[in-house]
C-alpha cells in the first residue's frame, strides 16, 4: 500500500534531506509545500495519511477539525515545541502528535556558550569600535568565564551539553531543575530552588521548555535576587523572560550582558527581512538589538546542517511509523 504524506513548511536548505528521505521510502508518496499549515492551506492534505509541519504560528483548533474532518490524524512536528497546539482540539479529535524532541542537543549549547564568550570579550563594542577606525582596547576589558559561577536552569539534553562545555572552560556549574539527572546528583552540583540559582550565579544560562508555569520566570522579582552584573542566556523560549523587566534591568545595571536567541514577540518577526533597521516593527526589539550589551539573534541556535537533517528525517520516520503502527517512540501525551 502506498502511503501519503504532506509535508509543510518545507524551507530551500530541508529539501534536500526530505528528497533523501523520499528515495529511501519509495512505499511514500511526499508531497511537499513551502507554505505552512492554515486555513489556507489545510485543503492540501485531503486523502492524506498524515502531515509533517513545522511552524511557530498557532495550530488552531479549526485548522485541526479540519484535518480530522478529512481522517487525518497523524501529526509530526520538525520541531520540540507543542505549546502553539490547540490541546483540546488534539483530545477531542483523536489525533496522534509527535515532535523531534533532540534533534541536535549540541548545536543550540554550543551556540550558547559562543555568545556568551561574545558578551565576555565585548565583541559586539569592538566591531562598533573598529568599523569607527578606533582600534584602542581601553576601557572595554573582558572577564574569563573560568573565573565565574554558571547557574544552568533545566538540565534536559541540551542544559547538559552545555554543562560539558561549560566545564571545558573551567567554569564552576551550579544546576537547578524540578527532575534531578542521577548523574548530576551524584555530583552534587543542583541547588534547592530557583532563587538559591539567581544568587549565586554569575551566569545564567536557561534551557527550560515553555510552560504556563514558568512563563515570565525571569521577571522583576527575579532580577532583584541575582547579583549585580549578572549575564542571562536564553535560547530556550522567548516567554520566560519578561521582556520589559529585562529592560529594565539592563538599565539598572543589574544585569551586565544578555544573549537571546528566542524573543516572546518573535513570531512574525523573526526570519523576516524588513529591508532595514527602521522597518522593524518592535520597538522593545529594537531597543534590544541597539545595546552593546545584548546581542539578539533569530532564533539560530539550532539552526545546523546536522539538526536541520535529522529534523526532517525524525519527523518523517515518527509520521511513517504513526500510519503504520498508530505508535511512535516520540509521541506526544496531551
Amino acid at each position: 500500500m502506498i502511503l501519503k504524506i504532506v509535508a509543510y513548511g518545507i524551507r530551500a536548505d530541508e529539501k534536500p534531506y526530505l528528497n533523501e528521505w523520499s528515495k529511501a521510502n519509495p512505499e511514500v508518496t511526499v508531497t511537499s509545500t513551502g507554505k505552512l499549515l492554515d486555513e489556507t492551506t489545510v485543503d492540501l492534505a485531503k486523502e492524506a495519511d498524515g502531515v509533517v509541519v513545522y511552524q511557530q504560528k498557532p495550530y488552531t483548533a479549526n485548522v485541526l477539525n479540519k484535518l480530522a474532518s478529512y481522517g487525518v490524524k497523524n501529526i509530526s512536528l520538525r520541531n520540540v515545541g507543542v505549546d502553539n497546539i490547540d490541546a483540546t482540539a488534539v483530545k477531542q479529535n483523536g489525533f496522534k502528535i509527535t515532535n523531534v524532541p533532540a534533534y541536535s542537543p549540541q548545536a543550540i549549547a554550543e551556540f550558547t556558550v559562543t555568545e556568551l564568550m561574545r558578551l565576555l570579550r565585548n565583541t559586539k563594542t569592538f566591531d562598533r569600535k573598529i568599523a569607527n577606525g578606533d582600534l584602542r582596547w581601553a576601557p572595554d576589558v573582558a572577564e574569563e568565564l573560568n573565573q565565574m559561577t554558571v547557574g544552568v536552569f533545566a538540565t534536559g539534553r541540551i542544559g547538559r551539553a552545555a554543562i560539558q562545555i561549560y566545564r571545558g572552560f573551567g567554569a564552576k556549574i551550579i544546576a537547578y531543575d524540578v527532575f534531578h539527572n542521577p548523574e548530576l546528583e551524584k555530583e552534587g552540583i543542583y541547588v534547592d530552588t530557583p532563587e538559591e540559582l539567581y544568587a549565586k550565579s554569575d551566569v545564567l544560562s536557561i534551557h527550560a521548555p515553555a510552560t504556563k508555569e514558568n512563563e515570565h520566570m525571569l521577571n522583576d522579582e527575579a532580577f532583584s535576587k541575582m547579583k549585580d552584573g549578572v549575564y542571562i542566556l536564553n535560547p530556550a523560549r522567548g516567554t520566560l523572560v519578561d521582556t520589559d523587566a529585562l529592560i529594565r534591568a539592563l538599565d539598572a545595571g543589574k544585569v551586565k550582558g544578555a544573549a537571546l536567541d528566542v524573543y516572546e514577540d518573535e513570531v512574525g518577526v523573526f526570519n523576516t527581512d524588513f529591508g532595514s533597521f527602521d522597518k522593524i516593527p518592535d520597538e522593545r526589539l529594537k531597543n534590544l538589538l541597539k545595546r552593546d550589551n545584548v546581542l539578539v539573534t533569530p532564533h539560530i541556535a539550532f539552526y545546523t546542517k546536522k539538526a536541520v537533517h535529522n529534523m526532517v528525517w525524525f519527523a518523517m520516520d515518527a509520521n511513517k511509523s504513526l500510519i503504520e503502527t498508530g505508535n511512535s517512540d516520540k509521541l506526544v501525551k496531551f
